[in-house]
């Protein structure tokens, strides 16, 4: 028990999704990995400035500034979130000490920041993440080709129907318990199955529909 105990204080990072648009992220490096950084948040409709030698043209198209690394105190100060992919250990180092208690994530050690920016990836509109705590970014790989193969296009289609569901008990009722229990349900359901397979969206919606007039 005590081992277990230990194993749990060491686990001291928490999965959390931050909301980044008009978010200022400033990223030291200008490299792979940082391109990378960039191009993340730049499609989650944040704010981006790099420090470094040159700048690809698909950042500069997607909105992306860069700045020389005499900025960085200047771009630290103006940033929310700090992201350090650069191998100038001193200069990481530095801009480490500076961002001071900002948001800080280091490409280079993980577990010297605050923030993971982990692995992840979309199927239809659901968004997965895998940390491996920096341990091997290779299994993060390999562990995301696994996810992708046993998610199916039904898996997608039971989700967005869920929240249809939900949308809808929410219209016909407060209570919290009796809309989950009606979610379970459905969830549930063989005939809502079939139809999913069969790819009867629309007659799924009006099955949902009449199953939901039992709560009025």
């Amino acid at each position: 028990m005590r081992g277990l105990l230990k194993i749990l204080i060491k686990m001291n990072w928490t999965s959390i999704y931050l909301k980044t648009s008009d978010l200022n992220v400033f990223i030291l490096g200008t490299g792979e990995v940082a391109t990378r950084r960039a191009n993340k948040f730049l499609d989650h409709g944040a704010n981006v400035r790099l420090a470094g030698n040159n700048l690809s043209s698909e950042l500069e198209d997607n909105g992306a500034q860069l700045f020389s690394t005499r900025n960085v105190d200047e771009l630290v100060e103006w940033c929310d979130v700090a992201i350090i992919a650069s191998g100038d250990k001193e200069m990481s180092e530095y801009v480490s000490g500076l961002a001071g208690d900002k948001l800080i994530n280091r490409a280079d050690y993980p577990l010297k920041g605050n923030v993971i920016v982990p692995t992840s990836f979309n199927i239809g509109e659901i968004e997965i993440s895998i940390f491996t705590k920096g341990k091997s970014p290779l299994m993060a790989r390999q562990l995301r080709k696994k996810i992708q193969s046993v998610i199916t296009e039904e898996d997608i289609l039971k989700i967005e129907l869920q929240s249809y569901a939900r949308s809808k008990l929410k219209e016909v009722t407060e209570n919290q318990k009796q809309r989950r229990k009606y979610l379970y349900m459905i969830f549930e359901d063989e005939t809502i199955s079939d139809l999913i397979c069969n790819g009867k969206i629309d007659e799924v919606k009006k099955y949902i529909d009449n199953l939901i007039k039992g709560i009025e």
